[in-house]
């Protein structure tokens, strides 16, 4: 499992970047093509620095590089790194998966076929 291979600071960093509606909104608008910090901030109701902000949370979630330009700063996703976070979400679902399986499979045994019904109601 892929989780269980990253520190918990790790994991921390990928959803707290993702938690957020402008952060993931700054990640798909960068999936497109590379954008400059100035370009997104134009897109945003909030200061260039709140932007910078919040490139800097995807940055340090491995989610986004950047890389200066000329007086440009160009952000653009890491498709490896949006890849790894699917991954853990899909091992994060797949475990829970397979524990309510297991449950189910265990609340079966301790019911079985010959105890009464409690849903049934008494016979008349």
């Amino acid at each position: 499992m892929v989780v269980d291979e990253w520190s918990d600071e790790t994991v921390d960093r990928l959803f707290h970047a993702l938690a957020d509606t402008t952060r993931r909104d700054i990640l798909r608008r960068c999936v497109r093509g590379e954008l400059s910090v100035s370009r997104l901030a134009e897109t945003y109701p909030m200061s260039f620095a709140a932007v910078q902000k919040h490139v800097a949370v995807l940055e340090r979630a491995g989610l986004v590089t950047k890389q200066r330009s000329g007086r440009e700063q160009l952000v653009r996703t890491d498709p490896d790194a949006v890849g790894r976070a699917r991954q853990a979400l899909d091992d994060l679902a797949s475990a829970w998966r397979g524990r309510v399986d297991r449950m189910a499979r265990l609340l079966a045994e301790d019911h079985g076929p010959e105890e009464n019904d409690p849903t049934e109601g008494p016979e008349r």
